[in-house]
């Protein structure tokens, strides 16, 4: 599988630990940085590649790592097709994929250690997106929201 990841200085040695496992796995890893520790950079602006090439299919899924994985699952989810999530568990790294097509896991390079980070990460990648009509029925009504909100539709 061909896996992006993205990190800040918060999950920078996260990144370096997994970008390892994933080769010795066998992936393919498209690194977007950063490229070096660096306290003063910005989670968006390796995220944001990440997930646009995600969206665009130029990598099959991908890994956004900051300090706590919030920022990076905000940032990720800004992008039109990105389905990202902050995982912190081994049934929603499979059930966000398999249930919701998540594409993009999220972690938190201060909050997960890096053997817990390995194991999320093969479950997330272990799963594929469910085709069962309950499942497909609900993200359709999600994705009506990019519809709703791209027409100005922004009432509850």
């Amino acid at each position: 599988m061909r896996i992006g990841i993205a990190t800040d200085h918060g999950g920078f040695g996260l990144k370096v630990d997994l970008i390892v496992h994933l080769r010795e796995g066998g992936h393919e890893v498209v690194d977007f940085g950063a490229d070096g520790l660096n306290s003063g950079d910005d989670y968006p602006d390796f995220v944001i590649p990440l997930a646009r090439s995600v969206a665009a299919g130029r990598v099959d899924r991908g890994i956004a790592v900051c300090g706590s994985g919030v920022g990076a699952s905000i940032c990720a989810n800004k992008v039109h097709g990105a389905r990202a999530a902050l995982i912190l568990d081994h049934f929603s790294a499979r059930q966000g994929v398999e249930d919701d097509h998540m594409n993009i896991l999220c972690l938190g390079g201060r909050i997960v250690g890096p053997s817990a980070a390995w194991e999320l990460v093969q479950a997330f990648l272990a799963a594929e997106p469910s085709q069962e009509e309950r499942h497909l029925r609900r993200l359709r009504k999600v994705a009506s929201l990019d519809t709703d909100t791209a027409r100005g539709n922004t009432e509850a």
